[in-house]
């Protein structure tokens, strides 16, 4: 789903609504507005309106709880990467092939996460670079006792690196239920042709209800860019995973 594309027709759908409610209430007859039918409105659109509310904050707070551990993902692999190669320094010169591998295998994660230009959007899938990485090391002859502690600690990172990553291809499949924007871009709708019924047709309304519009729209783009972390301009930031390989091999 485009966020941008569909934070442009919820825009369209609540100021629309909003300039359909001033043409009805020109249209409507005076006794459709009398007290008693404004208190009846204004009950039902507040009974709305919370609704709308609500779902939408914990919407955007579902959506920033899976930004952020994606983010917390990331830093992770990092820190885990140059832990890794640290051990296989410290393990001896049998690990140089392995350590290509593993500087190897973090090139291609951020050529594939993090594409200059892609058309097909990022590739968040592990490749097959981890499982060749696990073969060198199990395949390690420990010699000493320090080598003999070292290569479960190797090994161990090695599978915690290979978790994290396929929890993050599993997680980028994330998304938000359909139906459900649907229905709350709906009740907001209603909400704002509640609005345009009882505001006065002139400039200064006209444009408070756009840019009240406009903020709707501006937090389910938001939200809606959150869910895909790896692409748009909320994108998670590439800098850990380039920090961690430039660290590499040193």
């Amino acid at each position: 789903m485009n966020p941008i594309g569909f934070g442009s027709i919820t825009f369209a759908c609540l100021f629309g609504g909003a300039l359909l409610g001033m043409r009805l209430r020109n249209a409507l007859p005076e006794h459709h507005m009398n007290d008693d039918s404004r208190h009846l409105l204004q009950t039902g659109l507040g009974i709305i309106g919370t609704m709308a509310g609500l779902v939408l904050g914990l919407l955007v707070a579902s959506a920033t709880s899976s930004y952020n551990a994606q983010r917390n993902e990331v830093d992770d692999v990092s820190s885990k990467v140059v832990l890794l190669d640290r051990v296989l320094a410290h393990y001896g010169p049998e690990t140089s092939a392995p350590r290509r591998v593993l500087r190897g295998t973090v090139q291609r994660a951020l050529d594939t996460i993090w594409p200059e230009e892609r058309s097909s959007g990022p590739g968040v899938r592990p490749s097959a670079g981890a499982e060749v990485l696990l073969d060198e090391i199990a395949g390690l002859s420990p010699k000493t006792d320090i080598q003999n502690a070292l290569k479960p600690q190797a090994m161990g990172l090695l599978m915690n690196l290979a978790e994290t990553r396929w929890l993050m291809y599993e997680q980028a499949d994330t998304s938000v239920s359909v139906p459900l924007l649907v229905l709350l871009v709906f009740w907001f709708a209603i909400t704002f042709v509640g609005f345009g019924l009882f505001a006065p047709w002139n400039a200064t309304t006209v444009v408070a209800l756009a840019l009240c519009a406009m903020a709707v729209s501006g937090a389910v783009i938001v939200m809606l860019e959150m869910y895909t972390p790896f692409q748009g301009f909320m994108q998670i930031s590439s800098a850990p995973l380039r920090e961690a390989l430039a660290h590499l091999d040193h």
